[in-house]
């Protein structure tokens, strides 16, 4: 006949996020009571567990007949303030996260009890301690459900991960929903008024005068009909022009007289 294998022993504590409830609830210095509650963890006496945002209730078979009727009440936190501070974090991906399976620090700095005060033991049984041995078998129990499942730890603080993802879901501004107004059309320019034309060049200051062949211009006049003597005044003109032109003051060419003329 083939020996019955024994059940494998069980475990709690195993993560982070379980081991800062208990480190809330547990009594470590309470010897008795502690060794009595991992008893009934081991040996499954946790029956009827029911988990609800804020609470989670179970019986706790003890030494009597009837089961205890035991619970955790925990200090809840608010939905939109996770978020809030999720966000201020950047750590809004943390949600995601425990989706996956994982225990994200900073989400657990935020949501997890810190103090005793934030978890109530409750329990029928006759002893007055707050932290009974079917409080701590509780608690033992639901360590082990976080570390299997950490949205448990949300659960019981009243925050699911359901509701959180609302939130921030509904804390994200849509741009898609925001009105927007139409642009005008930018008028045609069709005839280039509005084109912005490049500067004109400037050329250097040329003296066309001091590179003038005066005595082919002298030729060039004389051939033309031009007396000997107006070739100095003429040459005077138009010196006197280009100066106006140029608006520099008039080169002397011809010295303005017959006399000067008759040296061409």
């Amino acid at each position: 006949m083939a020996r019955k294998k024994d059940a494998p022993t069980r475990g709690y504590g195993l993560t982070a996020w379980s081991r800062a409830v208990l480190a809330v609830v547990d009594r470590p210095e309470d010897t008795r009571r502690v060794g009595k509650a991992r008893t009934y963890f081991r040996e499954r006496k946790i029956l009827d567990v029911r988990l609800r945002p804020g609470v989670v209730s179970a019986l706790v078979q003890g030494s009597q007949v009837e089961p205890f009727e035991t619970s955790l009440t925990m200090r809840t936190v608010e939905a939109d303030t996770v978020v809030a501070l999720l966000r201020e974090k950047g750590a809004t991906d943390d949600l995601l996260a425990v989706a996956r399976g994982e225990q994200p620090r900073i989400l657990g700095s935020v949501v997890l009890p810190t103090e005793p005060a934030d978890v109530r033991g409750d329990c029928n049984c006759p002893d007055d301690e707050p932290r009974c041995i079917h409080v701590l078998a509780l608690a033992y129990e639901m360590a082990a459900q976080i570390d299997k499942a950490p949205s448990v730890a949300l659960t019981m603080m009243g925050a699911e991960v359901a509701t959180l993802l609302a939130h921030l879901r509904d804390d994200t501004p849509d741009d898609t929903t925001r009105p927007t107004r139409a642009r005008a059309p930018e008028p045609v320019d069709f005839f280039g008024a509005r084109l912005t034309l490049p500067s004109l060049p400037s050329p250097p200051s040329v003296d066309v005068f001091a590179d003038l062949d005066v005595a082919g211009l002298n030729r060039a006049l004389r051939m033309s009909g031009v007396g000997p003597l107006d070739v100095g005044e003429v040459t005077d003109e138009l010196a006197e022009l280009y100066a106006q032109l140029t608006r520099t003051p008039p080169p002397q060419l011809g010295g303005g007289s017959g006399e000067q003329a008759h040296h061409f």
